[in-house]
């Protein structure tokens, strides 16, 4: 009988240790009671509260924008500014300093469902090293709870480039080469991290309070971009697109050249370039029909928007030499780089916002929908614990705050 017992508890040891070391098993909240010969998890409190606190291996050091003990329960929402595919964008104000922030909550489970965490992951990546651009929105901190993504971000309230243009059709030349000197200052900044943007379009370009450009909406960003790189993940939004993307080419940066064109060109004439109400339409025209520019430019915009909008990308302004290409080109002669870069220019517009309650360049359609409420409130039960799980392991890069607390 000893020596059955001790052949049992061998064999016992041999088979905890093999399971403590796959990690995805040594999780699961059975095998964790059993390594720790605590009781076995109540279902019926596990179904009222299916959150389980992050593990502090799950607490990942992500440099300067790490930040371990945040949580949802730090900030009062104030109004939603911005809604996505996979969550929403509020004002937010921070209890203790009482700043004002722009807080981006994405739902694991939608970002999950449809297979985007790597994009989500690229979009964090890219985040944490804009610190140094002054076109570039700012990303303070991240965090996340068992269910949701929680991007700390600049609160910029001057509307969206998009929003201007709707209002006025159009804009004038100066004012046109003003936002185009510093959008292409921001992507020449991107190149030269080895990222390239590719979903730039006039929804993603903010203006902050004195009326510069600030980038936003890193999701579609490609990181460490080889020249041979493919496109087939790339989702990005028909009016802008480049005719090697549709033709599934390899692409490299001058696919952001044609954005710049795409959204300048819009900026001159109201319209984007190729545009169509029937997208198949559109596609045809991006691909096959040549660029016609009406006479109410000046030739140095007429001849930008050419070099641009060149279909052959290895022939567009850009290819051989990049943002030196764009910055030398003639329409940017009046442009002073140096000035432009360190925001001495005078913005051709000021949205004269009057502090960051001022939401009246914001689309009502976001700003009069209520806050999503309920601090403290336990997640969405159907959010079965093999799905948070799922959801831990997905975004363990991400960072976690040691604690359940959950808004939205």
């Amino acid at each position: 009988l000893n020596a059955f017992m001790k052949q049992r508890k061998m064999g016992l040891n041999d088979f905890i240790q093999r399971l403590a070391a796959n990690s995805y098993a040594c999780k699961h909240p059975d095998v964790q009671s059993i390594l720790t010969m605590s009781p076995p998890p109540d279902p019926e409190l596990m179904n009222a509260n299916p959150s389980p606190p992050p593990s502090p291996s799950q607490q990942i050091n992500l440099g300067p924008s790490s930040n371990p003990t945040a949580k949802p329960s730090d900030f009062n929402f104030l109004k939603v500014i911005g809604k996505g595919s996979f969550g929403k964008v509020l004002l937010a104000r921070h209890r203790s300093d009482n700043q004002f922030y722009a807080v981006k909550v994405l739902q694991k489970k939608a970002i999950l469902k449809k297979k985007e965490e790597k994009h989500i992951m690229s979009e964090r990546n890219v985040l944490l090293k804009n610190v140094k651009h002054p076109f570039l929105v700012g990303l303070h901190y991240s965090f996340q709870t068992a269910d949701k993504l929680y991007f700390v971000l600049d609160y910029i309230n001057g509307g969206e480039l998009f929003y201007h243009l709707q209002r006025e059709r159009c804009f004038l030349e100066p004012r046109a080469r003003f936002y185009a000197a510093e959008i292409a200052s921001a992507l020449g900044y991107l190149h030269s991290l080895n990222i390239v943007y590719r979903d730039l379009k006039p929804e993603n370009i903010l203006l902050d309070s004195q009326g510069h450009i600030v980038l936003t909406d890193f999701g579609l960003c490609k990181e460490n971009i080889e020249p041979n790189g493919t496109t087939s993940t790339f989702c990005g939004t028909p009016e802008y697109l480049a005719p090697e993307v549709l033709h599934k080419q390899p692409y490299d940066r001058t696919v952001d050249w044609w954005c710049l064109g795409a959204v300048l060109y819009e900026m001159l004439y109201g319209l984007p370039p190729f545009y169509s109400r029937n997208t198949a339409e559109m596609y045809d025209n991006i691909l096959n029909k040549p660029l016609q520019l009406k006479p109410n430019i000046s030739n140095a915009a007429r001849h930008l928007l050419e070099g641009l909008l060149q279909k052959d990308r290895t022939k567009r302004l850009g290819c051989a030499d990049d943002f030196v290409e764009i910055k030398n080109h003639v329409f940017f002669s009046p442009i002073n780089w140096d000035d432009l870069n360190g925001k001495k220019l005078t913005p051709p517009f000021n949205p004269n916002v009057s502090g960051p309650n001022d939401l009246r360049h914001f689309d009502p359609e976001f700003t009069d929908e209520p806050v999503p409420g309920s601090i403290g409130c336990s997640p969405d039960a159907a959010l079965a614990t093999a799905s948070i799980q799922e959801a831990a392991e997905a975004f363990l890069g991400f960072s976690y705050a040691p604690t359940m607390d959950s808004y939205l």
